[in-house]
């Protein structure tokens, strides 16, 4: 199996995933890889680490997720690994509540979305997003 982080979305990836608008409500699961130092475009706080810098998106993303109908149910460090073998294992692990896919997809273009992704990219190096089908 080979397993590739990524900050973005592929188009071809997007446009599958939001076109399932029948999926109904899920749990997104995110599995986080933090940079060593956070890197804005602008250059500020360049002693911040790259987890520091996700935490204030992590902090911010809560009420985002609120306005659409969702929300955080876990998040926390990654501590080991009984099963399986990785190379590089994920910093932390998110889990988050959306009552649909538009639900996402609205929660993303929120002006106040758009202003926190910034620490977002500051702070992964990449990460994986799962989703799953929530429990009715």
């Amino acid at each position: 199996m080979q397993v590739t982080n990524e900050l973005t979305p592929r188009p071809e990836a997007a446009q599958a995933f939001f076109s399932d608008a029948d999926h109904g409500p899920m749990v997104m699961v995110n599995l986080l890889k933090f940079k060593d130092k956070a890197s804005y475009p602008d250059g500020r706080d360049p002693e911040l680490s790259g987890r520091d810098a996700y935490n204030r998106y992590g902090v911010a993303v809560v009420d985002c997720l609120a306005a659409v109908g969702g929300h955080v149910i876990y998040s926390g460090p990654v501590t080991g690994l009984l099963l399986g073998a990785v190379e590089e294992p994920w910093d932390a692990v998110a889990l988050a509540f959306y009552p649909s896919v538009q639900a996402m997809l609205q929660m993303v273009a929120l002006p106040q979305y758009q202003a926190i992704e910034i620490h977002r990219y500051a702070g992964l190096a990449g990460q994986l997003n799962i989703r799953t089908k929530a429990r009715p």
